[in-house]
């Protein structure tokens, strides 16, 4: 099956043509975080997305070049230095970093390029596309000072969020980074300075200001990835208005088609409710973590699911990624066990988890074929019908498709004497049937953040979850 996506613009399912087939190179933007906070797992479900669709792309022999932007000036960045009374950059540092942080905890794959909107480089080229964007009476400065795009000059604005300018009502113009579409408008190219901006602003020939936040990727995109390029990721709140204004002013500058195809991955909900902090809901990656869970059982958790389907997160979904990863564990560890001391027979993976990703990267379809052949070879181990060169073909296989998850356990986790300890107890009181006494030790090992599991081999210690 060739590579195909499902493409936002045309709302079909697409074949994977990239603009040079020759090179096979793919060049992809993603957009990255606002850093007015730290991130929470909801942006990281969406960059969890993006990294997966750039190792099956390089696991299908293509090369890319990605590139993801740092949102370091718009209106939250700028509200929150003011009311934190420090200067923007050392106030979006802390929050850069934690990202980066968090985006190695998860085991997410570096972009070849962060380029920051507050770097002179790109203010530069995004003045130079707002002059090129008035000569060709696509902009104009209003009476506020500011830079606006004419929507209304642009046929195809609306197309990406499938909007029909007509049917709707224009509020004029639209100074604000962020809006829906019933107050669509003219949008912000270039904000006038004002005082509520402090000393965040850099000289244009339309006096001091700052950016819009949609020209700042669009002018990023084109410095790093050229006029044109092949896949533009984010989540689907970008969309509107974000996505379709970057479409309108680099195809305003251009007069190329900006982007072959669109990709958005969709919501995550917590216990089916949007994450809020109101609701006691909102959670980062430390949060996370600080319940005793790995960083890759969070990675399995956001993953697991379509990008195109809501994603509910539960504490219960915690436990069975956790539940998944140990069965993954054991089956490693079973197929190195047969690798090693050769028995008859034999038993030859396939390409039906790499045959699922190229069907608009369908992770749901894939884990279900790598669970279907771990039962399956878990069944041949059983018969002893699984022999070492099987083995190894099959741990060749995970080493490939694990390039895509990046799911292997962690080697370097010790285990507390004091849990060894404990775990010792458990199976002397097991091997003299005081199952009350075993289930109390079993108790105290949990409440170290330990799980001990049962196997036909003895008994195995896992990571576990604090109570939540």
């Amino acid at each position: 099956m060739p590579l195909q996506f499902f493409n936002t613009y045309s709302r079909e399912i697409e074949e994977l043509e990239p603009r040079d087939p020759t090179a096979r190179p793919i060049r992809m933007y993603t957009c990255g975080p606002t850093i007015y906070s730290r991130a929470h797992i909801g942006n990281f479900r969406a960059y969890i997305f993006e990294d997966l669709l750039q190792r099956h792309l390089e696991l299908r022999g293509y090369k890319v070049h990605r590139v993801m932007n740092i949102t370091d000036v718009e209106d939250k960045t700028i509200r929150g230095a003011r009311e934190a009374g420090v200067p923007l950059q050392k106030f979006t540092e802390q929050f850069k970093e934690a990202f980066f942080e968090d985006a190695h905890t998860l085991r997410i794959k570096r972009a070849d390029e962060y380029p920051a909107a507050t770097d002179q480089r790109y203010i530069d080229g995004m003045i130079e596309m707002i002059s090129v964007l008035i000569s060709k009476g696509l902009a104009y400065q209003a009476d506020d000072e500011s830079v606006y795009f004419r929507i209304n000059k642009f046929p195809d604005y609306g197309k990406l969020a499938h909007f029909d300018l007509t049917q709707l009502q224009s509020t004029g113009r639209v100074k604000h980074d962020e809006y829906d579409k019933e107050h669509i408008g003219d949008f912000a190219l270039w904000k006038a300075w004002d005082e509520a901006d402090g000393d965040v602003k850099w000289d244009s020939p339309w006096g001091p200001g700052r950016p819009g936040w949609h020209i700042e990727c669009s002018a990023m995109s084109m410095a790093l990835l050229g006029d044109q390029i092949d896949i533009h990721c984010g989540g689907v709140d970008n969309i509107f208005p974000h996505h379709e204004a970057e479409i309108a002013q680099s195809e305003g500058v251009t007069g190329k088609k900006f982007v072959r195809y669109w990709l958005h991955c969709a919501h995550l909900l917590v216990d089916g409710q949007k994450m809020a902090k109101s609701l006691g809901n909102f959670y980062t990656v430390p949060d996370v973590l600080a319940k005793g869970y790995t960083r890759r059982e969070l990675r399995y958790a956001l993953l697991r699911v379509h990008y195109r389907v809501p994603l509910n997160f539960t504490w219960e979904g915690m436990n069975e990624a956790r539940e998944s990863l140990a069965r993954i564990d054991e089956w490693l560890a079973r197929l190195r066990q047969i690798a090693k001391d050769p028995t008859p027979n034999a038993q030859r993976p396939t390409t039906d988890f790499e045959d699922a990703l190229d069907d608009d990267l369908n992770i749901s379809a894939a884990l279900g074929f790598l669970f279907e052949s771990i039962r399956e070879t878990n069944r041949a181990m059983d018969q002893n019908k699984m022999d070492a060169a099987s083995a190894s073909d099959w741990l060749d296989w995970w080493k490939r498709i694990n390039t895509v998850l990046d799911l292997e356990a962690e080697t370097d986790v010790a285990i507390p004497d004091d849990v060894t300890q404990l775990a010792e107890e458990r199976e002397n009181a097991r091997r003299e049937k005081n199952w009350k006494r075993s289930d109390e030790l079993r108790d105290r090992i949990s409440s170290l953040g330990w799980e001990v599991r049962d196997t036909k081999d003895g008994p195995k210690l896992t990571r576990g979850a604090r109570p939540v």
